[in-house]
C-alpha cells in the first residue's frame, strides 16, 4: 500500500468515525424529544421507546470489543448463538404465551378458546417473518442469499437486512409487553432482551469483520442493525394503546415471530459448524437467566 492510499485510508476511516458521533448526539437528541413527548401522554408507549432504545444500546455497545480485539473463535461464537435463543425461548413461554393465554382468559374467554386464539396468533406471527423472508432480499453470513432477488443491491445492505430481520421481533416483543402487561413483566422481558443483545452484537460485528470489512465500518454497521429495536417497540406498544383486546393477539403474535426466528436462523447456525455441545449449554443457560428474571422480578 503506497503513502496515497494510507492517507485516503486514514481520512477514510476518520470520517466514517466523525459521522458516527454525529449520528449518536442527533440521533440521541431526537430520542430524547420523542420520549418527552410521549412520557406525558402515553406513558406505557413511551416506556417501550425506552426499553428499546436500551435493546439498541446493548447491541451496540456489544459490537465494540470488535474495534480492537481478535476475532473469536467459532466455538464461542455459536455459544453466544445458543445463549441468545435459549434467552428468546423462555422470553416467548413465560413473557408472552403464558401471559396472552391469561390475557385471553380476562377477556372472557375458556381454556380452549384462549389457547386457541394464542396459538393462532402464534402462527400469524410466524407466517409474517416467512412471508418478510421471502419478500426481502438478505444474506446471512452463513447460509448465505435468500429472499427475493437481490443482486441490484450491495452485499452489506444484504446483511443489514438480515439482521433486522432478526431483531424485529425482540422490538415488537418489548413494545407488546409494555402495551398491554404489567410494568414489571414487561421490564423483565426487556431485560433478558438486551442481555442477549450484547452477544447478538458482538457476534454480528465480527461476522461482518469475517466477511471482510473494517474494524470501524462493522462496529458501525452492527449498531445501525439494533436500531430497528426502537421501531419494533413503538409500533407494538401502540397498536397495543390502541385496544386492549388486541392484547392476547399481540403477544401471541410476537412470540411467533421470535420462535420462527429462533428456529429458522439462530439454532441452525449455532449447530452448523459441529459446536452443537456448546451451543446447547449456550441455550440452556440462556433459557434458566430469562426464566429466573421473569419469574423473580414479575
Amino acid at each position: 500500500m503506497n503513502m496515497n492510499t494510507q492517507i485516503r485510508t486514514l481520512v477514510g476511516t476518520g470520517a466514517v468515525k466523525v459521522l458516527l458521533v454525529i449520528g449518536t448526539v442527533l440521533g440521541a437528541v431526537g430520542a430524547w424529544a420523542l420520549w418527552s413527548v410521549l412520557a406525558d401522554n402515553h406513558p406505557q408507549i413511551a416506556n417501550a421507546w425506552l426499553w428499546g432504545l436500551v435493546a439498541a444500546g446493548a447491541t451496540a455497545a456489544g459490537t465494540l470489543p470488535v474495534l480492537s480485539s481478535q476475532r473469536l473463535s467459532e466455538r464461542v461464537q455459536d455459544t453466544m448463538f445458543g445463549f441468545g435463543a435459549g434467552v428468546m425461548l423462555a422470553a416467548c413461554a413465560f413473557s408472552l404465551v403464558v401471559p396472552g393465554i391469561a390475557a385471553a382468559r380476562d377477556l372472557g374467554a375458556g381454556p380452549w378458546g384462549a389457547g386457541l386464539t394464542v396459538g393462532a396468533a402464534i402462527l400469524l406471527g410466524a407466517a409474517a417473518l416467512l412471508w418478510l423472508e421471502h419478500a426481502i432480499p438478505h444474506e446471512h453470513f452463513i447460509k448465505g442469499r435468500e429472499g427475493r432477488d437481490g443482486r441490484m443491491l450491495k452485499r452489506t445492505w444484504l446483511f443489514v437486512f438480515a439482521v433486522m430481520l432478526h431483531n424485529l421481533p425482540e422490538g415488537l416483543a418489548i413494545g407488546v409487553g409494555f402495551g398491554g402487561t404489567d410494568p414489571l413483566r414487561a421490564g423483565a422481558l426487556a431485560t433478558g432482551i438486551a442481555i442477549q443483545d450484547v452477544p447478538e452484537g458482538l457476534v454480528v460485528a465480527v461476522a461482518l469483520l469475517a466477511a471482510g470489512y473494517s474494524r470501524v465500518f462493522s462496529v458501525t454497521l452492527g449498531m445501525v442493525s439494533g436500531l430497528i429495536e426502537p421501531v419494533g417497540a413503538l409500533a407494538g406498544a401502540a397498536v397495543m394503546a390502541w385496544s386492549s383486546m388486541l392484547l392476547p393477539w399481540g403477544l401471541g403474535f410476537a412470540a411467533g415471530a421470535m420462535l420462527f426466528v429462533i428456529s429458522h436462523e439462530i439454532i441452525p447456525e449455532s449447530h452448523r459448524k459441529g459446536h452443537e455441545n456448546y451451543a446447547t449449554g449456550g441455550l440452556m443457560l440462556g433459557f434458566v437467566l430469562m426464566m429466573l428474571l421473569d419469574t423473580a422480578l414479575a
